[in-house]
């Protein structure tokens, strides 16, 4: 027991001379916030434990190396004066604010051998955030108005980045949510979807519907959207054609098969007889009852009805604006039906549960050639899902 705790103790040791050590290697490097979070973590264990003393100098260090290299890079991006700083300053800001309320609530800090507490030179920023927040506005707000001059999808998508931004720093800015969605319905790419049948076969006008009703896949995402049927007020930018090449339907089948099975069950009682043919009685002078055994016998006629079908086709991307195709991609989609009953002749005791099962089902009717395709049909529409999903119309 005590080797046991010892080495518990002795591991303990080396975790935490290690997590010293790095946070020691943080500082040296650099890494002042990592330093810092990892001191953090440990002194809200136990901010008064003496082992954590080190980490109280450790954060003290990297809080006011940290602080420095933030304000030196400010005034560094500030002298250069090129507006596309002005987010990365108002981030720094942001980063210092940040830093002291995470070390704020572990306050006071104590020096255990001199009764000192740990010093660090803390700051209110809210000025200079908020003045930066404005500044920062200002600038992408100007940048976003000028991307809609440019009357491109992707610049309005930039453009829309940049407001959502505005929006989440700067509620209520100026026209900024009106902008938005403005930005957001000019960067849209609209897809009208068709299906052309080439396979000689009639394509019911339910599956047809199913496989159009775009609204049931869930594809539509920020900056797509997929029509089955087009909006004479949308002008579209790609086309989706579903062609359907070619469909195979099995004849109808029925396979029979023969299985024998025996086996022995219970089948009453009788009394237990020694080796000279006498009743055997027990303790209380009872006749002593055994199971009677006997081998029973039963041949199943199991007969399985079976039909297939299988669409192949071919989903074709197309660039409406330039009429050219970007992208073909190979579809196929299969289903089958299968019906299995059985008939028996003699003791059906033989029957494990599963043929018993299907000794309670009777024939039935194939489906139709159209409920097949429509089957089939549905399993197109997941593989047509998924192509979709795997493959942009826009690089």
């Amino acid at each position: 027991m005590k080797k046991i705790l010892l080495f518990t103790a002795f591991s303990f040791l080396l975790i935490a001379c290690s997590s010293i050590k790095n946070t020691q290697e943080a500082i040296n490097n650099g890494n002042y916030d990592f330093a810092i979070n990892t001191a953090l973590e440990n002194l809200k264990k136990n901010k008064a434990k003496k082992g954590n003393q080190p980490y109280v100098f450790m954060i003290q260090e990297a809080f006011a190396k940290a602080t420095a290299k933030d304000l030196d890079r400010i005034s560094f991006l500030k002298k250069d004066q090129n507006p596309e700083n002005i987010e990365t300053i108002y981030g720094i800001y942001n980063n210092l604010k940040n830093r002291q309320e995470a070390i704020k609530p572990l306050l006071p800090l104590r020096i255990l051998e001199n009764g000192n507490e740990a010093e660090f030179n803390f700051h209110n920023y809210d000025d200079e955030i908020i003045a930066n927040k404005n500044q920062l506005s200002d600038y992408l707000y100007l940048k976003a108005r000028k991307l809609f001059d440019a009357n491109n999808k992707f610049d309005y998508r930039t453009a829309f980045d940049d407001l959502e931004y505005i929006e989440k720093i700067n509620p209520n800015f100026k026209d900024v949510r009106n902008l938005i969605n403005i930005a957001h319905e000019r960067g849209l790419d609209y897809v009208i979807v068709s299906m052309k049948n080439e396979t000689q076969k009639v394509i019911t006008k339910r599956l047809e519907e199913d496989l159009l009703n775009f609204d049931t896949y869930g594809l539509n995402d920020l900056w797509t959207v997929y029509h089955g049927y087009k909006n004479p007020k949308i002008k579209y930018d790609f086309g989706l054609e579903l062609n359907l090449r070619d469909i195979q339907i099995s004849p109808e089948q029925v396979r029979e098969k023969q299985i024998i099975k025996q086996k022995e069950v219970k089948d009453g009682f009788k009394y237990l007889l020694d080796k000279d043919g006498n009743q055997v009685l027990d303790q209380e002078g009872n006749k002593i009852k055994v199971d009677k055994m006997i081998k029973v016998r039963c041949e199943l006629y199991q007969f399985t009805q079976f039909k297939s079908s299988k669409v192949i086709g071919q989903v074709k991307y197309v660039d409406l604006n330039t009429r050219q195709i970007i992208e073909t991609y190979p579809i196929e989609s299969s289903f089958s039906f299968q019906h299995i009953y059985a008939k028996f002749k003699g003791d059906k005791r033989a029957l494990e549960d599963s043929f018993l099962d299907q000794i309670a089902l009777k024939v039935v009717l194939f489906p139709t050639n159209e409920q097949m395709i429509y089957d089939s049909g549905q399993d197109l529409k997941e593989r047509l899902k998924s192509i979709i999903t795997r493959n942009n119309f826009r690089n």
